[in-house]
């Protein structure tokens, strides 16, 4: 085992990837010179040429379209977009071609390429550089939308991704690049998607969260357990489809809920969890599903300060957690 940031998880990802498979190249803007602007893609130039790592022009269009084409004739890209703040620029590839592309064919064709989108707050970023728009593409029947927490679930969830005949969307909180490590084994190895993890087992409430807020609540759940309360924190780590039968489990054997997202609340990810826990487990519930999530507003503020006041972190977790178990 080995120690590794979350971003050289993802680089380790890549070029194993292509060195097993020559079908696999990627594509986008600074990925080759530059080693891509958080330097994930750092280094495989030099390993496997400007035939298989192509700085593309500013124009996400170009690059995602590019990207379907080339994975309906039997390659397996793996386009960049450098901030997802971005991807409306390449939405009618996205929406139109690369999640429908099998339905349209009648099964004849398939869309095997991974859609990397760097994302995420807590970096200073602003407005058009820290959004989480995840709810973008978790609306979008046809895609596979993968959002991991840690080195390990990085690597091994891209590396399966990049293996499968779907088109995958595969989400990378910034914050996490270089501020989260973890072990990851030294041979090759993959996660299943479409599974959640349980990150910490508890038992008197359920935190459901993804990416950074993975993080956020498990120091929460430490904060709570220092006063009786006992937290078990669910990393649903596939956004689309995700682990309804883990996270049923879970709220079934608690009894309570809360969802955490840093996206604005209205049309997001915990909106669908909270709505099937209430159809499917209302019978096992001790209090209503609760959300903690960012506010309503156009993400993302650029003052540290207001940012700060946007983003979920332990501390407004551990509050609203406290004041469910005590529902």
């Amino acid at each position: 085992m080995r120690v590794v940031t979350f971003i050289e998880s993802i680089t380790e990802a890549l070029a194993e990837e292509m060195r097993r498979d020559e079908r696999v190249f990627v594509l986008g803007e600074d990925v080759a010179l530059y080693g891509g602007v958080f330097k994930a893609t750092k280094g495989l130039l030099d390993e496997f040429g400007p035939l298989r790592v192509i700085d593309t022009p500013i124009a996400e269009e170009l690059i995602v379209g590019a990207a379907v084409g080339a994975a309906a004739v039997g390659m397996r890209p793996i386009p960049e977009l450098q901030f997802s703040d971005f991807a409306s620029c390449g939405f009618d590839p996205i929406v139109q071609q690369m999640a429908r592309l099998r339905y349209r064919s009648g099964g004849a064709w398939t869309c095997p390429m991974v859609l990397r989108v760097c994302c995420g707050g807590e970096i200073g970023g602003g407005l058009y550089h820290s959004q989480t728009n995840e709810n973008w593409f978790f609306g979008t029947p046809g895609l596979v939308v993968l959002a991991p927490s840690t080195p390990y679930d990085a690597k091994g969830m891209l590396k399966s991704a990049i293996r499968g005949d779907d088109p995958v969307i595969f989400l990378e909180h910034k914050r996490l690049y270089r501020w989260i490590k973890g072990q990851i084994p030294d041979g090759d190895y993959t996660v299943p998607l479409g599974r959640a993890d349980i990150k910490r087992p508890g038992s008197r409430l359920t935190i459901i969260a993804y990416q950074l807020m993975v993080h956020r609540a498990l120091e929460a759940a430490e904060t709570l357990a220092k006063e009786g309360i006992d937290i078990e924190v669910v990393d649903l780590r596939t956004l689309l489809p995700w682990d309804r039968d883990r996270v049923l489990e879970s709220v079934r054997k608690t009894g309570k809920a809360l969802v955490v997202h840093e996206s604005p609340r209205t049309g997001g990810v915990g909106g669908e969890i909270v709505a099937t826990i209430m159809e499917e487990a209302f019978d096992d519930l001790d209090a209503p599903v609760w959300r903690l999530t960012g506010p309503d507003v156009p993400p993302m503020p650029f003052a540290p300060v207001m940012e700060k006041e946007y983003m979920p972190d332990a501390d407004k977790i551990a509050a609203k957690a406290r004041a469910l178990a005590a529902y």
